[in-house]
């Protein structure tokens, strides 16, 4: 099944819970919190090292196919997001996305 991922990620963001941030989600990584983490594909090499790290338990991450700029876009804030954790999908179908 194809998952849009932007319709997904706004659905969770309105339902869910979602940490915005690379420190957030690499807290939300190393605790066990995570069940996905999103990436922007301009996401810095260290941050993706850093998550890939801190990613103990194989959550699935998703590499977003546009900037840091438009994933803060679609999350409806006015600055960007390099990386974003999904704690809980709510109504969302995010977690099933590939």
């Amino acid at each position: 099944m194809k998952v849009d991922l932007e319709k997904a990620l706004r659905k969770a963001l309105r339902t869910g819970k979602v940490y915005l941030g690379s420190k957030r989600t690499i807290k939300a990584l190393k605790k066990g919190e995570a069940k996905m983490v999103i990436v922007a594909m301009n996401c810095p090499k260290e941050i993706r090292e850093k998550i890939n790290k801190a990613n103990k338990a194989k959550v699935p991450v998703l590499v977003y196919n546009g900037t840091n700029m438009e994933l803060g876009a679609i999350c409806g804030k006015p600055f960007s997001v390099a990386a974003l954790a999904i704690i809980e999908a709510g109504e969302s179908e995010i977690l099933s996305a590939e």
